[in-house]
């Protein structure tokens, strides 16, 4: 196992996948390649993947069919690993965490997010689809915290990635399923932990949206991920997670506590060797709060695509930025983009 991971890091593939009659699979800018080591026999597969598990783990695996867990290979990286059953035989994806967390210039990301970092309180979102990067933003964003403001800050992630030793802030990294059985559960009883910023890994369901709403309601600030596109979607799939009874009053929670929805997607570069990333960064400008608080998400993307004197930009100005500088196809461009005809059309082809 520790020749594999060794190799994914050699080799700058960001994923690993471990499937029974199948070698080992490298994803290296996107692409998935098969590797030169032998086919995975039953046995093969599961004696790597229980070799990184502890007692504990390897006994809720075999319970539940499925693990979210983390392990670290000392002076290699952190892999983050999803343990599963496929055709009755196990498998597993781990994907590559540098151990020295990046910060928000080394990573290359928008320096708005700086500005967002150092917010006394409100709600900070940063989606997209899984693999695309937020984790490694918002680890940026904690960092970045931690070296310019003293606070609380309290992190709830399943599991934890990347690991944060404390400089001006203290942080404190705590494990779902370890550490806290639930994002929920955590939530209801971290006010009385006195944290200035509590970032959620993934608002998955109705109540901990509810939790997250009230805890920048009071004052905190509240980062947290979703599964989400674009910003006019983001809003959307909150509103629609409460009940109809109680959505005229989420929207009314949302326009007052939102401060900023970065949406990412990761590309593959020309060549295939490396990822970027394109951006949509949507800010709470009392317009955008108007339109969320009277239910016109629609109108969200011309106010991004107006709003660049305040620091928006929409994913389509960005896939066109990357395609324009030769870092991306045009294909791949469309391929992200929300409305591809209208990129098509603003790229002039």
């Amino acid at each position: 196992m520790d020749q594999l991971l060794e190799e994914v890091v050699l080799r700058e593939a960001s994923d690993l996948h471990l499937r029974v009659g199948e070698p080992p699979l490298y994803r290296i800018g996107g692409r998935l390649a098969r590797s030169e080591f032998p086919v995975l026999t039953e046995e093969d597969a599961k004696s790597l993947l229980y070799s990184v598990m502890t007692e504990e783990q390897q006994r809720r695996y075999e319970r539940d069919l499925e693990l979210d867990m983390a392990f670290g290979l000392p002076g290699v990286a952190r892999f983050r690993i999803n343990v599963f059953r496929q055709r009755g035989y196990v498998g597993a994806v781990l994907r590559v965490i540098p151990l020295r967390v990046k910060t928000i210039e080394e990573w290359g990301l928008p320096p708005i997010l700086k500005e967002l970092a150092l917010l006394p309180r409100g709600m900070v979102l940063v989606t997209g689809p899984t693999g695309s990067g937020k984790t490694t933003s918002l680890s940026a964003m904690v960092e970045h915290m931690n070296q310019h403001r003293k606070g609380h800050i309290i992190t709830l992630e399943d599991p934890i990635e990347y690991l944060h030793k404390d400089c001006m802030a203290i942080i404190e990294q705590r494990e779902v399923g370890t550490d806290t059985p639930s994002f929920a559960t955590a939530l209801r009883h971290v006010m009385r932990q006195n944290p200035d910023v509590i970032l959620v890994g993934e608002m998955r369901d109705y109540e901990t949206m509810s939790l997250a709403l009230a805890a920048a309601e009071t004052g905190h600030l509240v980062m947290a991920t979703l599964h989400t596109t674009d910003a006019a979607q983001t809003v959307d799939r909150i509103i629609n997670t409460f009940p109809p009874d109680a959505q005229a009053q989420a929207r009314v929670q949302l326009a007052t506590v939102i401060q900023a929805v970065v949406s990412q997607a990761l590309l593959p570069t020309v060549g295939n060797r490396k990822l970027v990333a394109a951006f949509e960064i949507m800010l709470g400008t009392p317009a955008i709060k108007s339109v969320i608080r009277e239910g016109k998400t629609p109108q969200i993307y011309s106010l991004i695509q107006t709003g660049s004197k305040f620091g928006m930009v929409s994913l389509d100005q960005s896939l066109k930025e990357l395609y324009l500088k030769n870092l991306v196809t045009l294909e791949d461009a469309l391929s992200k983009s929300s409305n591809p005809v209208e990129l098509e059309q603003a790229i002039g082809r």
